[in-house]
C-alpha cells in the first residue's frame, strides 16, 4: 500500500488553515505548525468577495460563511463633513459578481477552517524553519523544537515577514513601508443603526461597518512616518486625527477603550518574487504576495493561493504560473489606489472627489468596474455554490 503523502503548512493563518483544509480533503496527511500560542488571530474581521467565497465553497463551508456574516455594499462614500460623493449596493454588487461581498469576524473564519482538520493536525506554539526545500528525490524538511519533520509539500503561510521566503529567496528585496499606519476596533456600539461607509480625508480614511452580531468593525488609516506610536495611547490618537469627522465615527470612538484598539504599520512586497515555489516548498498569502489593504484582498488572496496550491499539489510551477501574474497586478493596483484614497494635496483631493460624485451620478455601475477581474474570479475546481447564491437585497433573505 502507497504511504499517504504528507504536507506541512507553517502558519495556522487564514492562508494556511485553508490551504490545510483543501490539502487535507485531497488525501494528505496534514501536519500544521503555529508559532502562537493559539490560533486567535491577529486583526478584527475580514471581508470577503465573491472570489474568496467561491474558493471556501471548494472545501464546502462557503455557504456556513454566508450564512453568520454580514452583507456589505449598502453605504458608500463620504467626505469627513458627511457629504456622501457616491452610494452603493449590496444587490447591485452581487448581481454584477455572482455573489455577495461579506463581513464577518476573523475569529468566526479561523474556527471554521480549523474544525475541517482532524484534531491532532494542528501543533500551537511550535515555530518551525526550513531546513531543506526538497527536490524530486527527496521531500523537503522543516526543524522545530520537537525535532526535524519530513514531508512531499511544505506551505510556508508564514506572513509578510516570512522566514521561508528569506531562505528561498535570500537576495530578494525586503518589504517596504507602504506609507500609512492603521487602526482596527471591533466592538458594540450604543445607538440608531447606520449605513455602511468609507470616508476619505486629507492623507486620512475611516471606515465603518456593522456585522451580523450586533457588533461594528471600523478602521482608519493615515499617513505618517513608519514605526510611530501615540505618545498617550491609540484611542487618544484617533480621536486627534477623527473625532471631529462625520458621525457614526465620534459615536464609535466614544465607545472604544484604548485596548480595544490596533495599530498596524503597512508594508507590502514591491517587488514581485521570481516564483512562488522551489523545490517541494510553495509560498502562499503575505509570504508570497504581502500588499496594502487597500483593495481588501489580502485575506482573499491568500485563500485563492490556498485552493489552487491544493489543485496544483504535485505540480508547484502550475501553481506559480496560475498565481504570480494575478497577484502581482492586484499588488500593483492595491498601491495605486492607496496613492488615490490617501492624497493629501487639496486641489488633488477636490478633483477627485468631484470626479468620483459626478461618475456616480451619471454611471453608477461604472464603479463597481473597479472589481472586475477580482470578484468574478472562479477557482479551477467546483463546487460553486455561490452560483446558485441569491443575489437578492440581503434585507429579504430568509
Amino acid at each position: 500500500m502507497a504511504q499517504q503523502p504528507r504536507a506541512i503548512v507553517i502558519g495556522g493563518g487564514i492562508g494556511g488553515l485553508t490551504a490545510a483544509a483543501a490539502l487535507h480533503l485531497r488525501g494528505l496527511r496534514v501536519t500544521v505548525l503555529e508559532r502562537a500560542a493559539s490560533l486567535e488571530p491577529v486583526g478584527a474581521a475580514i471581508s470577503l468577495a465573491p472570489n474568496a467565497l467561491r474558493a471556501l465553497d471548494v472545501i464546502g463551508i462557503g455557504d456556513a460563511l454566508r450564512d453568520l456574516a454580514a452583507w456589505q455594499g449598502d453605504g458608500g462614500l463620504r467626505t469627513p463633513g458627511g457629504r456622501w460623493l457616491t452610494r452603493t449596493s449590496a444587490a447591485a454588487a452581487a448581481e454584477r459578481f455572482g455573489g455577495p461581498l461579506v463581513l464577518l469576524p476573523r475569529a468566526t473564519l479561523i474556527d471554521g477552517l480549523a474544525a475541517l482538520l482532524p484534531p491532532d493536525a494542528i501543533r500551537t506554539a511550535t515555530a518551525a524553519s526550513l531546513a531543506d526545500p526538497g527536490e524530486t528525490d527527496r521531500p523537503a524538511r522543516v526543524t522545530t523544537s520537537d525535532g526535524d519533520l519530513e514531508a512531499e509539500l511544505v506551505v510556508a503561510a508564514d506572513g509578510i515577514h516570512s522566514g521561508v521566503r528569506r531562505i528561498l529567496f535570500p537576495h530578494h528585496p525586503v518589504p517596504v513601508y507602504s506609507g500609512f499606519t492603521t487602526w482596527r476596533v471591533m466592538i458594540p456600539v450604543p445607538g440608531p443603526e447606520f449605513a455602511s461607509h468609507e470616508t476619505w480625508g486629507r492623507g486620512r480614511i475611516w471606515g465603518t461597518h456593522p456585522l451580523k452580531d450586533g457588533r461594528v468593525y471600523a478602521y482608519a488609516a493615515a499617513v505618517v512616518p513608519a514605526g510611530q506610536r501615540a505618545p498617550d495611547d491609540e484611542k487618544a490618537e484617533l480621536l486627534r486625527r477623527f473625532g471631529d469627522w462625520h458621525e457614526p465615527i465620534p459615536a464609535v470612538l466614544a465607545a472604544a477603550r484604548p485596548e480595544d484598539v490596533l495599530r498596524h504599520d503597512v508594508h507590502h512586497l514591491a517587488e514581485p518574487l521570481p516564483a512562488h515555489h522551489r523545490g517541494r516548498v510553495a509560498l502562499l498569502g503575505d509570504a508570497a504576495h504581502a500588499m496594502p489593504p487597500t483593495l481588501g484582498q489580502g485575506g482573499n488572496q491568500a485563500i485563492e493561493d490556498a485552493i489552487v496550491l491544493a489543485h496544483h499539489r504535485d505540480d508547484l510551477a502550475a501553481y506559480t504560473a496560475a498565481r504570480l501574474p494575478r497577484t502581482t497586478a492586484l499588488t500593483r493596483q492595491a498601491v495605486r489606489t492607496a496613492r488615490l484614497n490617501m492624497m493629501s494635496g487639496r486641489a488633488g483631493i477636490a478633483v477627485r472627489n468631484a470626479a468620483i460624485a459626478a461618475l456616480s451620478k451619471a454611471a453608477p455601475a461604472l464603479l463597481l468596474r473597479g472589481f472586475e477581474g477580482i470578484a468574478d474570479w472562479r477557482p479551477p475546481q467546483p463546487p460553486y455554490a455561490s452560483d446558485q447564491a441569491p443575489v437578492g437585497n440581503p434585507q429579504e433573505r430568509p
